[in-house]
């Protein structure tokens, strides 16, 4: 769970930079309250209050929708691994193929790497604890 609201907690960080940085989306946010994406104020107080609640339910289910099928927690799988399999993304390769100054390649395994899987997880649980 931590993991979760860690990523979470960066992509709503990511969401008020952008909008805050002016970038929007074309078109309307509502067409009944005749509400352009522009419209929207780039603060995060501004445009919480000014999207109506209709869309904050949209978001929640979108989110409770992800959480239970997409983002779900296999118990096999370590905490935070939540891509299915069959994905062809994977967060964290097995290993990584190095490229060393003389032409040839090296496979290293992901405990080899000062920034491994286990950093990694333990960067976005560190997020999630802000």
């Amino acid at each position: 769970m931590e993991i979760k609201h860690g990523r979470m907690a960066m992509a709503a960080v990511l969401g008020v930079l952008t909008t805050y940085s002016g970038i929007r989306f074309p078109g309307y946010l509502s067409k009944t309250l005749d509400l352009k994406f522009e419209d929207v104020p780039g603060t995060m107080i501004g445009s919480w209050a000014t999207v109506p609640v209709t869309g904050w339910i949209q978001i929640v289910l979108f989110v409770v929708l992800l959480e239970a099928s997409w983002w779900k927690q296999d118990p096999a799988k370590a905490p935070g691994d939540v891509v299915p399999e069959g994905v062809w993304w994977a967060r964290y390769p097995d290993g990584y193929s190095i490229f060393l100054g003389d032409g040839s390649v090296k496979t290293v395994a992901e405990d080899e790497l000062f920034l491994g899987k286990t950093w990694k997880l333990n960067a976005e649980r560190n997020n999630g604890r802000a």
